[in-house]
């Protein structure tokens, strides 16, 4: 990706292109080669873990809320909590993994997040569940940062993005299955039941992930200096590029973190009245998800980077608008618009950070899931307080602003890559 394309002018830690080119005896995978296919699974499953227990509580808030007395916003923090732990925390542990490596630290990470796993069913009120949640999602942050990282440096770059967006994939399939698995348990047995069935799930993932998956060979350790890291941070951040791939994360998800805070508080009130089961249920378009961040890599074979931007922006905003109808079918088909608008952009953005970043890759990429579950604690926590105050078309309004900043972000790389193209 050269400033040309991007409209980035300097690229951190970019080979320059007077460089010889990657000789043939390249030994990183590649799709249909050695071990390429236990390391696909090994990291979806880790994605399926991780996001079935970041948020293992969204589909139950209405549960919750009605358990212990308390509104939508402030149930919404055993959501924003977990998100909010992860980003704060994704950067030290992405310093980790430059030291001890991608492979132990996600390890050690789920080893963390399922054993807490184990102590969220059993909290005795709403602040303890809070602060559990924000543990695990502390333990969590040693996941994406370092999955990319491990993906960049053992994966070959013309199947990187392809990589990554099975990884995303996981993502969705764990996001989907904790939801529905969720509401049917819950319906049935209650919240609590259904939070300890979901750590049941994410312990069997963690074990398949670390017997799966391959040891790197191309991991050369880093240093854990304070002064090193805070370097490598600065030139990240100093990379027009780079400050705008983060803005455009953290943007999507301020858009799915408020709409799927918010949904089970509207399809359980009036005038859908749908049992908790079936809310859950709802979940299963996260499907889509899985489907459009799979194939990122070839929507940009065909759209480019930016172009890819805007399809998943503008497929965003028409399923929130979408959304806005009393009717059933109309919501439905809004949320399989926004759920794949939203994969399809994540996975595009994320790609395009490990790409970027040839130095430092997993700050890159911490900075880059900090920004993106800071946007998800951001959506939680405003679409639940929109929604108290203005219904489901405040938190639409919420996501459309969202939107708009995606789009307009994209345009500013856009006019930058027309510059340096008439520069050069």
């Amino acid at each position: 990706m050269n400033p040309a394309d991007t409209g980035a002018s300097t690229v951190v830690g970019a080979v320059p292109s007077s460089a010889p080119v990657q000789s043939s005896a390249d030994s990183r995978m590649t799709p249909g080669g050695p071990g390429y296919r236990r390391m696909s699974f090994a990291l979806f499953l880790a994605g399926v873990a991780t996001f079935a227990l970041l948020y293992s509580t969204q589909a139950l808030l209405p549960l919750i809320s009605g358990e212990f007395g308390v509104s939508a916003s402030e149930a919404s923090w055993t959501v924003a909590a977990a998100t909010g732990g992860l980003a704060v925390f994704v950067l030290p542990m992405s310093a980790l993994s430059e030291r001890f490596g991608r492979r132990t630290v996600m390890t050690a990470s789920l080893a963390v997040a399922v054993t807490v796993a184990v102590l969220v069913p059993l909290a005795p009120s709403l602040p303890a569940l809070v602060a559990l949640r924000a543990v695990q999602g502390a333990a969590l942050a040693g996941l994406p940062a370092s999955a990319t990282a491990y993906l960049a440096e053992e994966v070959r770059p013309r199947a990187l993005i392809t990589a990554i967006g099975l990884f995303v994939a996981g993502n969705s399939v764990g996001g989907m299955s904790g939801r529905v698995i969720t509401g049917w348990v819950a319906q049935e047995w209650g919240w609590r039941v259904a939070l300890g069935v979901i750590g049941v799930l994410a312990v069997a993932c963690a074990i398949a992930f670390r017997l799966l998956l391959p040891a790197p060979r191309h991991f050369t350790p880093g240093s854990l200096r304070p002064r090193v890291l805070l370097d490598t941070v600065r030139g990240h951040l100093a990379d027009p590029l780079l400050r705008r791939l983060y803005a455009i994360g953290a943007l999507f998800m301020t858009v799915f973190g408020g709409v799927y805070t918010v949904i089970g508080y509207r399809l359980t009130d009036e005038p859908f009245s749908l049992p908790q089961g079936i809310v859950g249920s709802i979940f299963l378009v996260y499907l889509v998800g899985t489907v459009s961040a799979s194939t990122a890599g070839r929507l940009v074979g065909r759209l480019g980077r930016r172009g890819a931007l805007y399809a998943a922006g503008g497929t965003t905003a028409a399923g929130l608008l979408l959304s806005l109808s009393d009717s059933l079918v109309p919501v439905l088909l809004g949320l399989v618009l926004i759920t794949a608008g939203f994969f399809a952009g994540h996975a595009v953005a994320s790609s395009a950070v490990s790409r970027t970043a040839t130095k430092g890759r997993a700050q890159a990429s911490a900075l880059y899931q900090s920004a993106y579950y800071v946007g998800s604690s951001a959506g939680s926590t405003v679409g639940a307080v929109a929604f108290h105050a203005g219904g489901w078309g405040g938190t639409v309004a919420v996501g459309v602003v969202a939107v708009l900043g995606v789009v307009g972000i994209t345009l500013a790389g856009t006019r930058a890559a027309l510059v340096a193209a008439r520069a050069a």
